[in-house]
């Protein structure tokens, strides 16, 4: 009989095949994870009680979903997030293309201006977005939907675009700008050029940009808690104006719908910027 062969020890830099990593990684996983699953379990639970499980039920999605409040909370949810997102993806792309392409007096200054929305504790814009628009640029009441969306869909969009921008600046970083100054050599003009060359190349970024805006808009909630009225509920604080009378089966299976949608929009961002990375480097060459 033939030997097993012993596996080989792992080597000085494979991390991932330590026992005490793996070990530290179970646990971070758990630690992370472990509330979120529990939360979606418990929103399956028959029973009022979320500590006492009694069977398997879909009666409170069906709750959810015949939850006319909860139904128009979401409906401003995506609203906004369509709007900030449309909005956010072209700010975005401009501001990246003008922070790599040109050179200008106070182009430190705004690359350094464009990381505070990312930097600066949520919080903390949140009231200034509130003291903005009570003193600086009061926004009117009562208007129709969805121009009484204003104020949280400016105060979104100033926070999610320098993150497209980010995606964007960091994709046109592998542009070769020889292919520009060809365009150019055959004839291409400058907004030719753009629309022909720059933007193909980055379209990968401005997709993953997008799912990236809409994520964060859609799952705002400290900003959107400073700037929203009595009849400009969106979706999270919806949730949380439910959990502060109590933690209930219907709390948990509205959110497990955020949750849900959330993870998709999030892999399909990754997956988007998994491909951006790929088509950024270079192909090997058939002739080697």
């Amino acid at each position: 009989m033939r030997k097993r062969q012993k596996r080989a020890a792992p080597g000085p830099l494979e991390y991932l095949r330590r026992w005490p990593l793996q070990a530290w990684l179970v646990m971070v996983s758990v630690f992370l994870y472990a509330p979120l699953l529990t939360l979606m379990a418990f929103s399956f639970n028959d029973s009022k009680r979320n500590i006492v499980w009694k069977g398997f039920t879909l009666n409170y999605y069906e709750q959810v979903l015949h939850d006319q409040s909860l139904l128009t909370a979401f409906g401003n949810s995506l609203t906004i997030a369509a709007i900030c997102t449309l909005v956010s993806v072209i700010l975005g792309a401009m501001t990246a293309l003008l922070l790599w392409r040109f050179r200008f007096s106070g182009k430190t200054v705004l690359d350094g201006a464009m990381a505070l929305p990312i930097v600066v504790p949520e919080i903390c814009m949140g009231v200034a977005m509130l003291v903005f628009f009570a003193k600086v640029m009061p926004w009117p009441s009562g208007l129709p939907w969805p121009l009484n969306l204003g104020a949280i869909i400016i105060s979104h969009i100033s926070f999610s675009f320098p993150f497209v921008a980010v995606v964007v600046r960091a994709r046109m970083a592998s542009f070769n700008r020889e292919l520009e100054e060809a365009a150019k050599d055959l004839g291409a003009g400058e907004w030719m050029t753009i629309r022909d060359v720059i933007i193909p190349h980055m379209q990968p970024s401005l997709i993953a940009g997008a799912l990236l805006a809409f994520t964060l808009s859609l799952d705002d909630f400290v900003i959107t808690f400073f700037t929203s009225g009595p009849d400009t509920v969106t979706f999270p604080v919806k949730v949380y104006s439910m959990v502060r009378f109590s933690v209930t089966p219907e709390v948990n299976a509205a959110s497990t719908l955020l949750i849900v949608l959330t993870v998709i929009l999030t892999a399909l961002a990754l997956r988007f910027q998994g491909t951006d990375a790929v088509a950024g480097g270079h192909a090997p060459d058939p002739k080697a």
